[in-house]
Formats: C-alpha cells, sequence, structure tokens
C-alpha cells in the first residue's frame, strides 16, 4: 500500500464541516428511524392489505437488502469518491420510501422495503466513511460519539413516532415523510461537500460483491428462520445455511485474487481489523440483538405496563448517552481506545451475569440499576470498532474497512435475535399448559397478564423469568468472549492531526 501522507480534512472550514456533519446525521436518523417507526404501523398495514404471513418480511426485506449492500457501497466510495456514492445512495433511498407511501398491496410493499435497504444500507456505510475524510482520527472519535446518539435516539423515539404518525396522518405518512428530508439532504450535499477524487482507476469486484451479497442474505434469513420459516431446523433453513456457507468460502477465494476486492484480503494481516470485527459482532448482539428482548422481560417478569417499560428504557438511553459521550471525549483527547472497549465488555459481563438470577418480584431498582449499568457498558465502545478499523486499514481501503465492520455489527445482531428467541421458545414449550387458566403462555399480551388472577399471575411471572435467565447468561457469555477479545487488543495511540497515517502492514510494524 502507499503510504498515506498528512491528514488533510475533505473541508477546511470548520462552521461547513459542522453544517455538513449535521446533513450526515439526518440521513443516518432517516435511514436507521425507518426499521424502527414501522414497527408500531405493522397491525394498521397488515389490517389493510390482509397477508398476515407475510408479516415479518415487511422488516426482514430491508433488513436484508440493507445488509446484502454494506461493504459494496463502502468499496465503491473508496473506488469513486464518497460523495456521489452517497447521493446515490439517498436518492435511492428517497425513491423507495415514496413507492413504500404509495404502495398499492403487500408485495409492493415488500419490494419497495427491499429498494429502501438498498439506500439505507449505503448511508449507514457512507456516513461513517465521510465522517473519516472530514475529521482527524481522534476528533472523529468525539464526532462519532454523536452518531451513536443519533442511533440510539431512532430507537428510543422510533416506536412512538410511528403509532402516532400512524393515528394522526395515516401508516403511509412514515414513509412519505422521508422524501422531503431525503430532497433537503440531498440538496445540501450536493452544494457543500467537496468531490475527493481517488487516484486509482475504478475496477469492480462484480462477482465478489454478487457472491458476498448472496452470503449477508443467507445469514440473516437463516436468523430470521423461525420466523420465516417456522424452525431453525426446517429443511429450507438448512438449506440456506449450507448455501451461505458455500458462498462464504467462494467468497475468500475470489477476494483472494480480485484486483480491487470488496473487502481486502490484505487487512487481515493486521491481527487489530479481525479483533476489532469480532468486538463489532459481540456488541451487536448485545446492544441491537437485545433491545426488544428488554421489553418483552420488563413486562412479563416485573409486570410493568408498556408505557411503565418505556420510561424504564430511559435509563439504559441514559447509560448508552453518558458512555457514548464521555469515551468520545476521552479519546479524542488521550487517544486510546483499548480502555473503552475493555470496560465496556466488562460492564455488561457484570450486568447480564446479575440480570440472570433476577427472579418475579425483585425490586424495580435493581433491574433499573443494571440497565443502566449495561447502558454505560454500550456507550462506551459504541465507536470503538470503526475508529479502530478506519485507524487499522490505511487511507485507499477506509470505505471497505468501514462497510465490514457495520455489516459485522448487524449480522451479530441478527444472528443474536435468532439464538434468543429459540432459548425463550424452548423454556416456555417445557411450560406448555401446566399454568391453570392459561392456554398458551406466549400468547399473553400485559393487558391480558394484568387481568389474571393474582397466583396465575405469579406463575407466569416465574416461568418468563426461568426462561430469561439462560437467556441473560448466553448474553453475559457473548460479552465476555467480547471482553477476552478487547484485551487481546494492543493499545494503539491513534494519531493526532499534525501525525502522519500509516498503511495497514506500517501500523502492524509500528504497534
Amino acid at each position: 500500500m502507499d503510504m498515506q501522507t498528512t491528514f488533510k480534512p475533505l473541508v477546511a472550514d470548520h462552521k461547513r464541516r459542522l453544517i455538513l456533519f449535521l446533513f450526515l446525521m439526518t440521513a443516518m436518523f432517516m435511514a436507521t428511524l425507518d426499521n424502527q417507526i414501522v414497527s408500531t404501523a405493522l397491525p394498521t398495514i397488515v389490517g389493510e392489505f390482509g397477508h398476515l404471513e407475510r408479516f415479518g418480511w415487511i422488516g426482514s426485506a430491508y433488513l436484508l437488502s440493507l445488509s446484502a449492500v454494506m461493504p459494496v457501497y463502502g468499496k465503491l466510495g473508496d473506488l469513486f469518491g464518497r460523495k456521489y456514492v452517497m447521493m446515490t445512495a439517498i436518492a435511492i433511498f428517497t425513491i423507495g420510501s415514496a413507492v413504500c407511501g404509495l404502495a398499492v398491496s403487500m408485495n409492493t410493499l415488500i419490494a419497495a422495503r427491499v429498494l429502501q435497504g438498498f439506500g439505507g444500507g449505503g448511508i449507514m456505510v457512507s456516513i461513517f466513511a465521510v465522517n473519516a475524510d472530514l475529521f482527524e482520527p481522534r476528533e472523529r472519535a468525539r464526532y462519532q460519539s454523536y452518531s451513536s446518539l443519533v442511533l440510539m435516539a431512532s430507537g428510543a423515539i422510533g416506536p412512538v413516532l410511528g403509532g402516532t404518525m400512524s393515528d394522526l396522518f395515516g401508516w403511509r405518512s412514515i414513509f412519505l415523510v422521508n422524501v422531503p428530508i431525503g430532497f433537503v439532504v440531498l440538496t445540501g450535499l450536493a452544494l457543500m461537500l467537496p468531490y475527493r477524487k481517488p487516484a486509482r482507476r475504478p475496477k469492480i469486484d462484480y462477482a465478489g460483491a454478487i457472491v458476498l451479497a448472496l452470503t449477508t442474505t443467507s445469514i440473516v434469513l437463516a436468523a430470521d428462520g423461525t420466523e420465516l420459516f417456522g424452525s431453525l431446523l426446517s429443511p429450507q433453513c438448512l438449506g440456506i445455511i449450507a448455501f451461505g456457507m458455500i458462498c462464504a468460502v467462494t467468497w475468500v477465494f475470489i477476494e483472494r485474487r480480485a484486483p480491487e476486492p470488496i473487502v481486502p484480503m490484505t487487512l487481515f494481516r493486521n491481527p487489530t481489523f479481525g479483533l476489532l470485527l469480532m468486538i463489532s459482532i459481540t456488541s451487536g448482539a448485545v446492544a441491537i440483538g437485545m433491545v426488544n428482548y428488554f421489553a418483552l422481560f420488563l413486562q412479563t417478569t416485573t409486570g410493568l405496563s408498556p408505557s411503565m417499560a418505556g420510561l424504564l428504557f430511559i435509563l439504559l438511553t441514559g447509560g448508552i448517552v453518558c458512555g457514548s459521550l464521555s469515551a468520545g471525549r476521552l479519546i479524542a483527547a488521550k487517544g486510546r481506545y483499548k480502555p473503552f472497549a475493555v470496560a465496556s465488555a466488562a460492564c455488561s459481563t457484570i450486568a447480564f451475569t446479575s440480570l440472570a438470577f433476577v427472579h418475579a418480584g425483585t425490586p424495580i431498582v435493581l433491574i433499573g440499576g443494571l440497565m443502566l449499568l449495561h447502558g454505560i457498558g454500550i456507550g462506551l465502545a459504541q465507536q470503538v470498532p470503526v475508529i479502530g478499523v478506519q485507524n487499522a486499514a490505511g487511507s485507499r481501503d477506509v470505505g471497505a474497512a468501514t462497510g465490514a465492520v457495520t455489516l459485522s455489527r448487524m449480522g451479530g445482531a441478527s444472528i443474536a435475535i435468532s439464538i434468543y428467541g429459540a432459548i425463550i421458545a424452548a423454556k416456555l414449550g417445557n411450560v406448555g399448559a401446566s399454568i391453570a387458566g392459561v392456554a398458551d403462555i406466549e400468547e399473553l399480551t400485559p393487558k391480558m397478564m394484568a387481568a389474571l388472577p393474582a397466583a396465575t399471575r405469579e406463575a407466569v411471572a416465574n416461568a418468563y423469568a426461568g426462561a430469561f435467565g439462560p437467556l441473560f447468561m448466553t448474553a453475559a457469555g457473548i460479552c465476555l468472549f467480547g471482553l477476552l477479545t478487547s484485551l487481546t487488543l494492543k493499545n494503539v495511540q491513534l494519531p493526532g492531526a499534525t501525525k502522519k497515517f500509516e498503511s495497514a502492514p506500517a501500523a502492524q510494524a509500528a504497534e
């Protein structure tokens, strides 16, 4: 690789960089909010179009296409320059949103969600890559902590906003609102973001892109196998897993011979890159993958109403905000990210190990404190994998490295959600109809639980607590793996604004 020169920001004027950053965060909020905002509108959509059996595909279609294109967009930004690649992604997402809002059937809506995902995946990757062009590594840590807050904000307000907009303006409004926002962001980037033309001639690795898309699609489909095919051990799901493994092996062979691979295999020569990918997978598993299960846990084991459970989530979100902002500023000041990866995994390991021993009747204050601790843990290392791989990769492969780490986080979340669901289903399946007055424990809503006699309600709460114990221990095991991986990281010193970037092999030698 060529040696990187002294870092020169794409935009010299600080105020202009801040305005561009605001546009980028608006695009990220739009893309990440979309999957959250649609969740509360799904019953209304099914009520209009029918086809309840395709209910799961409205969310899965978006996640599938988003995951499939993430690494491809990262590489395209490296080859053609990030400005027009990012603008293309926003345009695709905006058009997909318009088609979703004008959908005339369930099939049209699912197809439009795929189109939206093709744009959303590009937005997610391109934003982090553009940040790498705008801010030097230490300053980048602070600004990417703000990106983490945007991700958390979309997760926190998405379901509420989706339900409110559906009630006031109809479900189509949750998609159509993206059209004017997308147009404003596109205009802002067109006028204010300079175009930096890459020095090398583009050679697109079509075969690698297609096979990687098939691999990631197989992972997401297999992870969602319980909902889509009825069981993880169904013939369809096992067939998809086998197909995905064949695609993964084929992809490695293609990438080793491609002139411009989607994810250069040379990145893996630096052990830091591989370790950060593993940390990203574990982070996705316990940060993104656990959100819905926390909500179920609170409403079934503690008997809280949905609104009260939502209020308890403020502790989780507050912990993420505190951890993320603190880590961003300290990394910017000290230039080291390893301590935050270690502290993050340690906090979450303690939180989940403690939650595994929570039983029905445990004080809400204790549960809230453990959620706060886990939130701080998530926040401390939220931006560590992205900052680390961008520093380890070298300037010519920043987009590809960013795409790989973003995809690994989504992959970790998808696989973990499937594992958690299987644990809950297996444990509650053993209970069966053994609780008097309860025909099917899994069909109980919080409202139905509240109407049960006290003894029955306690039995249901204990059954759920018994199911969540193994789930939380599994999450603790994932965090422990993340902790051991973090401890093996080299304590890299990020370069400041006046220092030089080094190529990946040179950085490795320096470490």
